[in-house]
């Protein structure tokens, strides 16, 4: 049995990853706000895993903290550290920029994931084979009008990927796993039909993906134990390198 820490569990990609990694382990699922679908997760995966829910806004270092705390009474090890959690907010132009708007992508986006990832460390060092895979995004290579501070936010977690590859090494991997454009409900603040629509249409393959489609990346990094410091891009060819 695998102990997996999941954050921004309750819906989207974080959802769809714990319901692809249940079977037979033992999951932490970290949400905030969607109380109602966590409590429907958790009801969802009881038969296959033992699931704990841990409600947290990880924006804030002494939530963080206590969310440790927490965990702490439940076990003393952990596997896997997905850091799944992020969001764009909302857009505004460079020209306008707010710097509570600027201090708000960036905690939810990069302090939150230094400070969970900081506090796992000691829990992964117990654990079997471990390894840590941050959620990035292609707005960090290609740019996106009123969203540039959330691709730079993105590009900090690319960086925080292939330091803590080699800081962390031999004992715990670090990859990333960067979408593309995944129909989730982070588009429904996010953009509009009408952007969905163009970008599906922008992309090679004519359609946007979902969100198994990075679950199924997010296991392959787990299982495949000689992938390390890298971000694979998952995002039907409207990026390249």
């Amino acid at each position: 049995m695998s102990k997996l820490l999941i954050t921004g569990a309750s819906t989207g990609i974080g959802a769809a990853t714990a319901r692809l990694l249940a079977p037979g382990n033992e999951l932490f699922l970290v949400y905030n706000r969607s109380v109602e679908q966590a409590e429907a997760l958790k009801a969802e995966l009881s038969d296959v895993a033992k699931v704990h829910l841990l409600q947290c806004d990880i924006t804030s270092e002494i939530a963080c903290i206590d969310l440790f705390r927490q965990i702490a009474k439940l076990t003393n090890t952990l596997d896997v550290l997905i850091n799944n959690a992020g969001g764009l907010i909302r857009r505004q132009p460079v020209d306008g920029l707010e710097w509570r708007l600027m201090e708000e992508i960036y905690a939810l986006n990069v302090f939150s994931l230094m400070k969970i990832t900081s506090l796992s460390i000691p829990l992964l060092r117990r654990g079997t084979n471990p390894c840590i895979v941050n959620l990035t995004s292609v707005a960090s290579r290609h740019g996106a009008p009123g969203a540039t501070i959330y691709g730079s936010a993105k590009g900090a977690v690319d960086s925080l990927t292939r330091g803590w590859c080699k800081e962390l090494a031999p004992d715990i991997r670090v990859n990333s796993i960067s979408p593309g454009v995944i129909d989730t409900p982070f588009h429904e603040k996010a953009a509009t039909p009408e952007m969905m629509t163009a970008w599906a249409e922008a992309n090679p393959l004519k359609r946007n993906g979902v969100a198994e489609h990075i679950a199924d990346a997010i296991r392959f990094v787990i299982q495949n134990d000689f992938v390390n410091g890298e971000s694979i891009d998952v995002n039907g060819g409207l990026h390249m390198r």
